[in-house]
């Protein structure tokens, strides 16, 4: 297989220390030698395919620059893309509610008994929904292996 991990990582470090630079030619000729031309280029290929270095052809041949994302991806934190990359999910308490009433509207219960769970569901004052979510987060961790198995299921 052409594709080497360690030839990548390498290829990525060596490239660090050059930036902003492209990668010099004494770099480019020692990976050469040691990986083969073949291989060499190969690897480059790839790593472009995946926007972490840019594979230039220019009037001189060609040239090997990192790009942020292959910064990022040696960096132990992940970089500016871990912290630009984060997402916040905000639900309200009154989007918790729906989503907990249509839960026991979808229950096997008797018809009373959702009732009755509705009744106090909807008597929950609104500061105690955040704590009503931490206790039902509890409940779903209780469950691990429940859950690592509808993760792994998704993720199929």
């Amino acid at each position: 297989m052409k594709l080497d991990r360690d030839l990548q990582r390498e290829i990525l470090k060596t490239l660090e220390k050059t930036y902003p630079a492209s990668m010099g030619h004494a770099d480019w000729e020692r990976l050469v030698l040691e990986y083969g031309d073949e291989q060499f280029r190969a690897n480059c290929l790839y790593l472009d395919a995946h926007g972490l270095l840019t594979w230039d052809h220019g009037m001189g041949g060609v040239s090997v620059y990192i790009t942020h994302k292959g910064l990022d991806f040696l960096a132990d934190d992940g970089g500016l893309s871990a912290i630009l990359g984060v997402v916040t999910i905000r639900l309200h308490d009154d989007q918790i509610r729906l989503l907990l009433e249509a839960r026991i509207q979808g229950s096997d219960a008797p018809e009373e008994e959702k009732r009755k769970w509705l009744d106090q569901l909807r008597g929950i004052p609104a500061d105690a929904t955040k704590h009503l979510v931490h206790k039902l987060i509890d409940a779903g961790l209780a469950q691990w292996p429940t859950v690592l198995s509808a993760m792994q299921t998704l993720a199929t």
